[in-house]
């Protein structure tokens, strides 16, 4: 049974699949779509909401840490670099998975694709000592900061003048 006209695209949806989101796009193809239908793996498109991988960046007292959900990525896909000027750059790459001749894919939701995400450091950050480590797909970079030296204040004592 279709729900769309066949010279719509010729999709059809399957009443009885709880994640059919088939739906006309009339932009499909166009570099910007972001088509709510089944997408075959040729058309599932390089750029994704991978590509806008969220990182969350907490402060303490003593460092900055930025903590990146990779999952599915190998630490070696993963870049961690500090620009000059105090800019830290965390970018990589999960690369979709190939087709094999006897396969065939019903649905493709994983998301694949390049990211990059640049973050302007404070003054304080001690660019020279991050640190970087990966366990269970969380990345996660420390960026120490600099002791704030608390100004010396000498007391003087009031006498009579």
């Amino acid at each position: 049974m279709s729900l769309i006209p066949t010279i719509f695209g010729g999709r059809r949806s399957n009443a009885f699949d709880p994640f059919s989101l088939n739906v006309w796009d009339p932009f499909e193809g166009f570099p910007f779509s972001r088509s709510l239908a089944n997408v075959p793996s040729s058309a599932a498109g390089e750029t994704s909401a991978f590509a806008y991988t969220h990182i969350d960046w907490k402060e303490t007292p003593e460092a900055h840490i930025f903590k990146a959900d990779l999952p599915g990525i190998k630490k070696e896909e993963v870049k961690v670099e500090v620009e000059e000027g105090g800019v830290l750059q965390i970018s990589g790459e999960r690369r979709k998975e190939e087709e094999e001749k006897n396969e065939k894919w019903h649905r493709i939701e994983r998301s694949s694709g390049k990211f990059m995400r640049r973050f302007r450091l404070p003054e304080n950050a001690k660019v020279n000592e991050v640190k970087a480590g990966m366990e269970n797909g969380v990345l996660t970079v420390t960026v120490p900061k600099m002791e704030v030296k608390k100004p010396e204040i000498k007391t003087i004592d009031i006498g009579r003048s």
